[in-house]
């Protein structure tokens, strides 16, 4: 979701002010997912980069995470969204720790929506994590060495059980996958916009999804 901190400075306004008008961007296009049908929503909404940001946006951005949840928490639960985090959630701080914790507990049981949100998270770091997994799996001898291929690894990742992106869509004109769901991606259809998130909105995303679906996706095979 990135642009929010470039949109406040066009406007005159401090970066948190474009982390709250993105959160209200979130809410919009959750909304539309529902009403698409769609299966799965997964947004970047902390990197483990990001603790290189000044402390007093991180600490901003916590609290807004905090806020976000207590507004919206009754809604998503009515909504049938179903919570789930990716990432290290233990160096954020306790309160952050205990509300998301709180949000994932009491939607476990809807299926309308998976709003997987990604929090101190690293593409880069899940691969090690899966890896070191593995590994004292195989020490145990609970797997057996010369075994492991993509199936087995991708029940180690943060995202176990959870289908692969079909479409990534990066706004505010970046052109990378800046340690985004690096294995998951690997045949994931990409979509780019100049567009800042703030701005971004059900129209850009129905065009996206347009757009998606002449793609030929062929796996690396022919069609």
């Amino acid at each position: 979701m990135d642009g929010n901190g470039r949109w406040a400075k066009t406007k005159g306004l401090p970066r948190i002010a474009g982390h709250r008008v993105g959160a209200e961007t979130l809410k919009t296009i959750v909304e539309t997912c529902l009403d698409l049908e769609l299966e799965c929503l997964t947004v970047y909404a902390f990197s483990t980069e990001n603790w290189k940001r000044p402390a007093k946006e991180i600490e901003a951005l916590m609290e807004l995470l905090v806020e976000y949840i207590d507004q919206e928490l009754d809604e998503l639960k009515q909504n049938g969204i179903k919570i789930k985090t990716i990432g290290n959630l233990s160096q954020l701080p306790l309160v952050a720790q205990l509300k998301v914790k709180k949000a994932e507990k009491e939607t476990e049981q809807n299926q309308k929506l998976l709003l997987q949100i990604a929090l101190n998270y690293g593409g880069r770091k899940e691969i090690l994590d899966a890896v070191n997994r593995i590994t004292q799996e195989v020490a145990a001898g609970r797997i057996a060495a010369g075994t492991i291929n993509d199936s087995l690894f991708a029940q180690y990742l943060y995202t176990a059980g959870i289908p692969e992106p079909d479409l990534l869509i990066r706004t505010a004109g970046e052109l990378r996958l800046s340690n985004f769901l690096l294995w998951q991606s690997a045949y994931t259809e990409f979509w780019f916009t100049d567009v800042f998130w703030p701005d971004f909105t059900a129209q850009h995303l129905y065009q996206a999804i347009y757009d998606y679906q002449y793609r030929q996706r062929r796996f690396g095979g022919l069609k």
